[in-house]
């Protein structure tokens, strides 16, 4: 029987520049037992709070919290407290994902704000850190309070390459890839499954252990939601 992990991956990345829109995106997932590639699902059907680190801001009048909410497939809602700068960001204990430019690595993830413009909120790879809106490493999706812009960023030792990939809509799902093609030479992100655009990999912090990464954080005196879908982490061993 054909192997068939990362098909879709040595599809695309065969081609050239004028025909990659004839291709999908490298949708994939292996299997658990799988010895080329590793990684981690949540389809957040459940939520067990004891697989993350959370660190929380609560100085208005409530608590934040996260709970699993009604919706196809599964949803995790992260609601804040009510005053400004409140924050709640989850980060998957351990850190155990290693990115390379050799090797090939694949994040995804589907998530919703509910107002998109009075919060700041990250969705993406970094390492563990209680300031995840202003790490050292990563590859994520970041939007800042003031602006409805999401921005990729791919950060190593504080020097980050930033590009602005989409306009956030309040209360409306969107999907946000980015992966590492390493016959590329390059970074690629895509939103809402569009054809894959290309980044520089300059900046990708092949020298930190990284975990996957989200979260909120009120940028006016309100409660806030961001609502996640799923996410997806995969890298080739």
């Amino acid at each position: 029987m054909a192997n068939p992990h990362f098909q879709n991956m040595i599809l695309w990345a065969g081609n050239t520049d004028a025909t990659e829109a004839k291709k999908d995106q490298p949708m994939f997932m292996p299997y658990p037992s799988d010895q080329t590639f590793y990684g981690y699902f949540n389809d957040f059907v459940t939520y067990n709070s004891g697989d993350w680190t959370i660190t929380t801001t609560e100085a208005g009048g409530g608590n934040a919290s996260e709970e699993i909410i009604s919706g196809a497939g599964g949803q995790l809602r992260i609601s804040n407290d009510d005053a400004a700068s409140d924050s709640d960001f989850l980060q998957l204990k351990g850190e155990p994902f290693r990115l390379s430019t050799s090797k090939r690595a694949y994040f995804s993830a589907r998530f919703k704000c509910n107002d998109v413009d009075q919060n700041d909120f990250i969705m993406g790879l970094q390492i563990t850190d209680t300031t995840p809106l202003d790490v050292s490493d990563g590859v994520y999706f970041i939007s800042v309070d003031g602006s409805a812009d999401l921005l990729l960023n791919v950060e190593k030792d504080n020097s980050v390459d930033a590009t602005t990939v989409a306009t956030m809509e309040d209360d409306t799902f969107i999907t946000v890839t980015w992966f590492v093609d390493p016959d590329r030479d390059a970074v690629y992100y895509s939103i809402n499954n569009a054809t894959p655009v290309k980044v520089s990999n300059a900046k990708l912090p092949d020298d930190e252990d990284l975990t996957i990464s989200f979260g909120i954080q009120n940028g006016e005196a309100a409660g806030n939601t961001l609502t996640i879908d799923y996410v997806n982490m995969i890298v080739e061993r």
